[in-house]
């Protein structure tokens, strides 16, 4: 039964590595109890900002995010995601919304492993860094491959992840950033005020 004092936060993931991170994240118990989190695989960029409008009108969440890419420059898409959702809202709010990794999510990923700068979104380039520090060679991100890499998300490890993200730019128009630890101190916060400060803006 679900806890009266959970809040419930809907994130709309890109696809297949953000789902499967932020699920090794909460399987490893590195949030607080006070949040009940439901994750959708949008399976495109594209689809992001229609199911994001979609569920924050169910009214079925305390709060609904989304987690993406930049990918590579000029980021069009991204900055679409983000233009969509203020305009739907009527307000800049996109900030508050969008947990991005710049140039992609392997950006966070890697950083529980290592502290580097990716700079391009291609798996064909990421994967000799996937390799030479996580030990998984000619990383395609197929269902096995990504079994493999998230099982080796450790709560050791995620301190080791924020201290390398914690050094990287938070502005998404510069190659290598993220704002993810902004979120994953929310997430760990026992105090849910932020949703509430956060749905003011809305």
């Amino acid at each position: 039964m679900r806890n009266s004092r959970e809040r419930k936060i809907c994130i709309i993931c890109e696809g297949f590595e953000e789902i499967d991170y932020l699920n090794a994240l909460i399987n490893k118990a590195v949030f607080s109890n006070k949040y009940e989190f439901v994750l959708i695989n949008s399976k495109s960029i594209n689809n992001i900002s229609s199911i994001y409008q979609i569920r924050y009108q169910s009214n079925s969440y305390d709060l609904v995010l989304a987690f993406c890419d930049t990918d590579k420059r000029p980021s069009t898409r991204y900055k679409e995601i983000k233009r969509e959702i203020n305009e739907f809202h009527g307000k800049i709010v996109a900030d508050d919304i969008v947990i991005f990794g710049n140039p992609c999510t392997m950006q966070i990923i890697i950083s529980h492993f290592a502290e580097i700068k990716l700079t391009s979104q291609s798996k064909t380039i990421n994967s000799k860094f996937i390799e030479r520090y996580v030990g998984i060679k000619n990383y395609k991100a197929t269902d096995e491959q990504r079994k493999e890499l998230f099982r080796k998300i450790k709560r050791d490890n995620y301190e080791k992840m924020k201290e390398n993200v914690g050094k990287l730019s938070v502005d998404d128009n510069i190659t290598s950033s993220t704002n993810i630890l902004k979120f994953l101190k929310r997430f760990e916060d026992e105090n849910t005020i932020w949703i509430d400060e956060i749905n003011k803006k809305l």
